[in-house]
Formats: C-alpha cells, structure tokens, sequence
C-alpha cells in the first residue's frame, strides 16, 4: 500500500479508536492521525509476531482495518496513560 493510503486509513483507525475509547485527549486531528498510522503499523507488526499472519494485505482487506483499530487503541491507551501522569503531575 502507498502512503496516501497508509494516512487514510490512520485518520480512519485513529478515528474510530476515539470513538471506542471516548474521553478527553490533548490534540487534534493531527495527533489522531498519527496515533492512527502509529498504531496501524503496531497492529500489523503484532499480528505477524504473535499470530503469523500478514494482516496489511491490502486497502480493503479486513485484517488490515483490524490490525490498524487494535494497534490504534493499544497505542492511544498508552498516549492517554503518559499524557495523563503529566497532567496529574502539573496540579500536585
């Protein structure tokens, strides 16, 4: 896949990584989209170590769109988990 299509689907995983993880997160949509391209290629990276299998075959694939939401929501735990020790850190 091309890097048009790699930001595609990070601003679409990143997305609805959001939605399945409402709450309140600093950054914009740049920030959505990197944790989106980020966390796809966690994804894809995860499922070939743990499962063996590659799941970035293509745009349309559904293993792609699955790796990309999973990586994006471990990654976007992790970013809330590291923002969020700072902002506890600034009221103490």
């Amino acid at each position: 896949m091309g890097i048009i299509a790699w930001i595609i689907i990070g601003l679409l995983a990143g997305a609805i990584a959001k939605m399945l993880m409402p709450g309140k997160d600093p950054g914009g949509i740049i920030v959505t989209m990197l944790i989106g391209i980020v966390g796809g290629l966690l994804g894809g990276w995860l499922g070939k170590v743990i499962f063996g299998v590659d799941s970035i075959d293509g745009f349309f694939d559904l293993s792609t769109w699955i790796a990309a939401i999973v990586g994006s929501l471990i990654l976007l735990l992790v970013y809330r988990l590291v923002t969020g020790n700072r902002r506890s850190h600034r009221h103490a």
